[in-house]
């Protein structure tokens, strides 16, 4: 078996709900550590509009100052930075400036490239297809430069499921896509 790596988790714009803590418990079951910081401290939100009503409350700044944060105990020792729709974002901000970064898992989300990124991290996503929070010339464009940056990259796209369709409390959810995402996520994890 690979060496189990340090996983840090962040949620989705709902917060820190049960789905996470499943995902972070199927993580821990194939020995990893995985750390799950509360972005929101402690609120968690029902819907897309309540859960960005947070998320701008907060404000983007203060969210990668609570996820650096949480992140640097583990940072040093090198982590796979790994995070769910806005957690994903997140996740690729970190994994993008951390330079012992092992790893980048993004379910559901990716964030903007700087121009200069530069980065050699394996890098794994899944999302929907389509995805209303994901387009078809986003994803392109957003591949594209992850490439030019120098991560190693792998799109895996899933039709019809839901933006969220790991979460199987939420509309989006797709057991299916669900399972073939966390089995293949798993893969990618033990090949780091």
């Amino acid at each position: 078996m690979a060496a189990a790596e340090t996983i840090v988790l962040f949620h989705s714009t709902y917060g820190l709900r049960p789905a996470v803590h499943t995902a972070a418990d199927r993580l821990r079951a194939a020995g990893h550590e995985v750390v799950v910081p509360d972005l929101f401290d402690g609120r968690t939100a029902d819907n897309v509009t309540d859960g960005l009503a947070i998320k701008d409350e907060i404000g983007h700044e203060e969210l990668l100052r609570r996820a650096v944060t949480a992140a640097a105990p583990h940072s040093q020792r090198g982590v796979v930075y790994a995070g769910l729709s806005l957690g994903g974002a997140i996740a690729q901000n970190l994994a993008l400036a951390d330079e012992k970064a092992r790893g980048l898992l993004l379910l559901h989300g990716t964030s903007d490239i700087a121009d200069d990124a530069a980065t050699d991290i394996p890098v794994q996503l899944h999302v929907a297809e389509p995805d209303p929070f994901e387009p078809d010339d986003w994803l392109n464009a957003w591949y594209l430069r992850m490439r030019r940056a120098g991560a190693d990259v792998e799109v895996h796209r899933y039709r019809g499921a839901g933006h969220l369709y790991t979460d199987p409390d939420l509309p989006d959810w797709d057991e299916e896509a669900a399972e073939r995402t966390w089995s293949t996520a798993l893969s990618f994890l033990a090949e780091l």
